[in-house]
């Protein structure tokens, strides 16, 4: 796909006005509190599997409102706590899938943690675990629009706020070291790592990649592709529903959350990805509070970086450790 956002010297300056609901700040300090005030411990179960270089855990912890969230937790075999750790989200429509399938991180010394987002998992890989047992009103297909017409409801609140414990979680183990935690994803785990971010303090780095979930406003209508198009079906049926509907997403904003999330950050971006427009990227990046570097790819599409933007990762994080 050729380029169709800005010119790259324009992204790299952009800053957007972004809407920020007024309360803000409010509402996700009290959506953390009620949640916080009925989690409980988490609980590790050891998986007997052939990998023996390391150790394989199945997670269960308290997430949105108390419900159950799994995710695994792998650490390098024979390994003595506490250790350097990466929590990471998943993509859209993805389950936690097998530990198999993601070893880079404690084949290279850390403790690792992956969580499941609750009710993907059956759109692609190998599948999810955890329900979402909440309602909501009308909506169009897929995630995007659950709950949309009341951020309380919205889908991403639990998501978000499941993130933000599951850092919690992993940070009350013995083999985490919690003053060196890590978080990452790509596409809308790359979102969900900037919101983890903005909501937790004290992390030593956000690498989000290619991420998804940041200034919708634009992205809404500039992209023909799912799943910002989710929207657009929606408004286009809920023709009376636009300002109510951008009302909420202005509280899941990505670049709402950059700019609280104090944590140096490490973002890529592809200037060709028609999923996730550049300047979607840039808007969260440019305006990231700790600070945040990009990587460009100029001539890819949404799958970015893949295997060469893992090593950037890895050197980056090192780096941030090290210093």
């Amino acid at each position: 796909m050729p380029r169709f956002d800005l010119p790259v010297a324009e992204l790299r300056s952009y800053r957007p006005a972004v809407q920020t609901p007024d309360d803000f700040d409010e509402f996700w300090a009290r959506t953390l509190a009620e949640s916080r005030a009925v989690a409980q411990p988490p609980t590790l179960t050891r998986v007997e599997s052939p990998l023996t270089l390391v150790e394989v855990y199945d997670v269960s912890f308290s997430g949105f409102g108390g419900d159950a969230v799994r995710g695994w937790f792998v650490v390098p075999a024979g390994a003595s706590g506490p250790l350097p750790t990466v929590v990471e989200f998943n993509g859209y429509g993805g389950g936690r899938g097998l530990p198999h399938e993601r070893l880079a991180w404690a084949a290279s010394g850390y403790a690792w943690a992956f969580m499941d987002t609750r009710g993907q998992g059956s759109a692609w890989g190998t599948g999810g675990d955890t329900p979402d047992p909440h309602g909501t009103g009308a909506s169009a297909s897929g995630f995007m629009t659950r709950g949309i017409d009341d951020p309380e409801q919205y889908y991403y609140r639990r998501v978000f706020t499941d993130a933000a414990l599951f850092i919690d979680a992993m940070r009350g183990l013995d083999q985490v070291d919690d003053a060196r935690v890590a978080v990452t994803g790509g596409s809308q785990g790359g979102g969900i790592a900037i919101a983890a971010a903005g909501l937790s303090d004290g992390l030593v780095g956000v690498m989000p990649d290619v991420p998804f979930l940041c200034h919708f406003e634009r992205a809404v209508g500039l992209t023909d592709r799912d799943p910002y198009n989710e929207i657009v079906r929606y408004l286009s049926v809920h023709r009376d529903a636009v300002d109510q509907t951008f009302r909420t997403l202005s509280y899941f904003d990505g670049a709402n959350f950059a700019a609280r999330a104090a944590a140096p950050a490490l973002y890529s971006v592809a200037l060709m990805d028609p999923i996730c427009p550049p300047s979607t990227v840039y808007a969260a990046a440019n305006g990231h509070l700790g600070g945040a570097e990009v990587i460009e790819y100029p001539f890819n599409e949404h799958e970015g970086g893949q295997g060469m933007h893992w090593q950037r990762q890895a050197a980056w994080l090192a780096a941030r450790l090290q210093g």
